[in-house]
């Protein structure tokens, strides 16, 4: 699997500031990251249904001796997007190159990577959503046709040129698909959606990421840290690594239900998968806004985050748990928040007649 050189180049930027700490971080992060990710679809667990319907598109590629068609993946962060990509660039016996949208500025950024791209070859873009409208335009020819529309010159001897490029498969991942140009969505053969992982989906996460770090844990051990990870691979496996910190340092080293939640109660991670952060969101709207509905901006300012961090990392699960509700006026907790929260005296009315009917 080969990076693009904006994407080190991005990296390499942000080492500069405090080179050693930083680049220990990226270099850990990334060595992680690479060792845990599967690489084909027996050891990628869950989004079955999807898994299903690639090895039948792959499949019928190899048989057509011809590229996969473009696939565009949306859903949550940290659902195995770009993992995924990775697993269809193995199967598909072909390179993949990984880039995000804020990386591609200038046009000879996009161009200069779909020069580069050798016959079947994957690019990987990630928050395709971001794409600047010159990246976007660039694109459409190349995804349709495989071909680069180029101009030279200025003025009165500005030259157009149509470059053939070999056929390629992109594949976008996004959190926001509303986001996506119509054009740009429409020039994707394949579209999924990621979805949230089970209990028990994420408990064969656990005990295989456990596996592959030589992390001793049981099966309630399992359970007790996916019952607490939002229904998201990437915040189990991160949990993990914690989990087995304080079971190394306080216990025997291995992962039982009850070192495991001894842990995440230290970490401030409930039995709902609640941060500090989510609980702040929630209680919020409560005591200052009476359960809602309030702006999304005006959240981000009162507990000090970006909108953006809020949308895209505490929002989805909390819709999904049904803590969270979107309404045409703003944001507004549900009759779950206040139970699991403990809150007894309800201040809404609307609220407190839903509590009297259960």
């Amino acid at each position: 699997m080969s990076i693009i050189a904006d994407d080190n180049d991005f990296k390499r930027e942000k080492t500069e500031r405090n080179p050693v700490i930083k680049a220990e971080k990226i270099e850990f992060d990334k060595n992680f990251e690479n060792c845990i990710r599967p690489k084909s679809f027996d050891t990628y667990i869950g989004q079955s249904a999807l898994k299903e319907t690639l090895k039948i598109s792959i499949e019928a590629a190899k048989k057509r001796e011809l590229p996969l068609d473009h696939l565009l993946f949306y859903g949550p962060p940290g659902l195995g997007k770009t993992t995924l990509a990775g697993v269809i660039a193995e199967q598909m016996g072909v390179e993949i190159k990984i880039t995000s949208a804020p990386a591609l500025e200038r046009p000879r950024d996009i161009i200069g990577i779909l020069m580069s791209l050798k016959g079947g070859e994957i690019l990987f873009i990630d928050e395709i959503h971001r794409l600047n409208k010159v990246a976007e335009e660039i694109l459409y020819p190349a995804m349709e046709d495989f071909i680069l529309d180029m101009t030279t010159g200025k003025s009165q001897t500005v030259k157009t040129m149509r470059i053939p490029l070999p056929k390629f498969t992109l594949i976008g991942a996004t959190t926001k698909a509303g986001e996506l140009s119509g054009p740009l969505r429409d020039r994707f053969g394949i579209i999924h959606r990621l979805e949230f992982y089970t209990e028990e989906e994420l408990s064969q996460v656990i005990k295989r990421t456990a596996g592959i770090l030589n992390i001793d844990i049981d099966d309630k051990g399992a359970h007790a840290i996916a019952r607490r990870s939002r229904g998201t691979p990437r915040i189990a496996n991160r949990l993990v690594k914690r989990v087995s910190d304080f079971a190394l340092v306080k216990h025997d080293g291995k992962i039982t239900e009850d070192v495991a939640n001894q842990s995440l109660d230290i970490l401030k991670i409930d039995e709902f998968g609640l941060d500090t952060t989510d609980r702040t969101l929630l209680k919020l709207i409560i005591e200052k806004y009476d359960g809602g509905p309030v702006g999304i901006e005006t959240i981000a300012a009162a507990i000090g985050e970006d909108v953006r961090t809020i949308e895209d990392v505490c929002e989805p699960f909390l819709l999904q748990a049904g803590l969270l509700q979107r309404t045409p006026r703003g944001r507004k907790v549900s009759p779950e928040t206040y139970r699991h929260l403990g809150y007894k005296n309800i201040q809404i009315t609307e609220q407190k007649g839903l509590f009297e009917k259960h």
